[in-house]
């Protein structure tokens, strides 16, 4: 995949705590009022997971060893069992300009696969310049990951490239400039996604109609604790954490949490509040005090963000039909919107989406608590550049991979994608903070704030994705965009925090849908699923009925 850097260089594209008893029908009962004794609240069961990175350093294969200039590589090894790899370096704002090319061992048989590239340009992901996920943590530059499936051998080859450096001579003949350095600190990173037997996702393939709930007004790009409860002020700031989960049954579980070692914390039922109403859009948390449940485990906070979706635990919140999704919008955000929109809303029916818990994600991995931005304006639509090899039973093994690759490869928080959709059509969640809020992704460089990121599972370069898949691409949006009153025809504004196509701070008419390429010079989401937006678009908008 080869984009468009100023010098003509490729580069790809490669909360809230409340948990619902109860699913979210649009008839669900009101809510009882707690009483002295509450029946602890089952945590979910942690995936059994034994996913591990293994991180070799590259070393010059030829005798020039000039600092940087020399070929590098890894020699044909043994390794342990891997199925997806990467090659990163030590500064993210350092490119590898040159090639990229692997061989691997395929478990079991022993026979190597050809050379194959990586691509090389993966800075267009990630977080915005300045922003406080840059900031913390320890960003690396890196290669898009690619998946060559279960692989117990490697041999990698990493070659400068000059071929773009040229400079002129005092008789006026241009010759070959030397190579520009490669990036210091390179490395090979050797994932193994470990395995999972409680992926519901396995099997399925995503169904074709959509469900609903509702974000809140969260604070932009502020950290929300796993322990922090909904919608409640924070003493020291008085800033408010935003998730709704209307669940009619909230101070039941706010009454007992579980803990990240097994045990059950109850709070005192006597200052624990009512939910208001089975559906309000501000029901959760509202004046409920904070208590010791900052000890709450990570699959538990990451399972809560969905609580007005899902039960605790869920391995995938269910399809609603277009009726439900727009009672339960009315329901959930009716104070929000306008006559007219209440009159008629305009939002695609939810469809059915793999949880976290679904696609195995081990929660001790990401950085514990959420971010949000303020609204969804956009939708930005990526492949992930991992090659078209793997089988739809495999998606949650890439997807754990890519998770794994993001966050112990790359030093990012989490999963950069907000959903990710596979081959055959099923969506997924991606980053962690709740499916119908408004979190903040590293997806598309410069334009994170007030956007979602949706990566397909693949190349498209040259191969056109299914017809399954731009129709959930459609399903998705329709509702997502839905929620905050986006029209996936429509155009919108997105403030720039900068890039290699937008100054910061410059305001830019987008494409409510649109193609990483519209956001950063970058040949994502490759040629072929870009020629589909267009049809997403107009199938989104007849979801929504409009």
């Amino acid at each position: 995949m080869r984009g468009l850097l100023t010098s003509s260089i490729g580069v790809t594209c490669a909360a809230a705590l409340a948990l619902p008893l109860t699913p979210p029908a649009s008839a669900a009962p009101a809510p009882t009022a707690p009483s002295a004794e509450v029946a602890p609240v089952v945590a979910p069961d942690a995936p059994d997971l034994s996913g591990s990175t293994q991180s070799l350093p590259l070393t010059p294969l030829t005798r020039d060893r000039a600092a940087g200039a020399a070929e590098q590589g890894v020699p044909r090894r043994d390794v342990r069992p891997f199925s997806l790899l990467g090659v990163v370096w030590d500064d993210p704002d350092t490119d590898l300009d040159g090639t990229v090319q692997v061989r691997t061992r395929k478990t079991g048989t022993g026979a190597w696969s050809g050379w194959q590239d990586v691509e090389t340009h993966y800075a267009d992901h990630g977080a915005d310049p300045d922003s406080a996920e840059r900031a913390s943590g320890h960003p690396r530059g890196a290669t898009a990951p690619l998946w060559v499936g279960d692989s117990d051998g490697v041999e990698v080859r990493v070659r400068p490239d000059a071929s773009h450096r040229a400079e002129g001579t005092v008789r006026g003949t241009r010759t070959p400039a030397a190579p520009a350095p490669l990036p210091a600190g390179l490395r090979l990173e050797l994932v193994d996604p470990g395995d999972t037997t409680t992926s519901a996702a396995r099997s399925k393939t995503a169904e074709a109609v959509p469900d609903t709930a509702v974000p809140d007004t969260a604070v932009p790009d502020t950290a929300v604790p796993d322990a922090v409860f909904p919608d409640t002020p924070d003493t020291a700031t008085g800033a408010r954490h935003g998730a709704d989960a209307p669940s009619g049954r909230t101070a039941d579980f706010l009454s007992a949490a579980a803990l990240s070692d097994g045990t059950v914390l109850t709070a005192d039922p006597a200052t624990t509040r009512t939910a208001p109403s089975a559906h309000s859009a501000r029901s959760i948390g509202a004046g409920t005090p904070r208590t010791a449940a900052s000890a709450v485990s990570p699959s538990v906070a990451a399972s809560a963000a969905n609580a007005a979706l899902a039960p605790l635990g869920a391995s995938e919140i269910s399809a609603l039909d277009a009726a439900g999704t727009r009672s339960e919008l009315l329901a959930l955000r009716g104070g929000e919107l306008t006559k007219a929109q209440r009159a008629k809303p305009y939002i695609g029916p939810r469809p059915r989406i793999v949880t976290r818990h679904g696609w195995g994600a081990d929660e001790k991995l990401r950085e514990s608590g959420f971010r949000y931005t303020s609204t969804v304006k956009a939708a930005f639509v990526h492949h992930s550049a991992t090659g078209n090899s793997y089988k739809c039973s495999q998606a949650p093994s890439v997807i754990r991979s890519i998770y794994r690759y993001h966050v112990k490869s790359l030093g990012w928080r989490d999963i950069g994608y907000n959903f990710v959709v596979d081959k055959c059509g099923t969506i997924y969640e991606g980053r962690a903070g709740g499916v119908a809020k408004a979190v903040l992704g590293a997806h598309t460089l410069g334009f994170n704030t007030n956007s979602m990121g949706i990566a397909v599972l693949g190349t498209f370069t040259s191969t056109k994705p299914s017809s399954a898949t731009v129709k959930a691409v459609a399903s998705l949006t329709a509702w997502k965009l839905g929620l905050f009153g986006g029209n996936p025809k429509g155009k919108t504004y997105l403030k720039s925090g900068g890039g290699n196509l937008y100054p910061k701070g410059k305001n830019v008419r987008l494409n409510v849908i649109s193609g990483h390429r519209d956001g950063f010079a970058t040949e994502c989401p490759g040629r072929q699923l870009y020629g589909k937006l267009g049809s997403a678009r107009n199938t989104a908008a007849t979801y929504q009925g409009r």
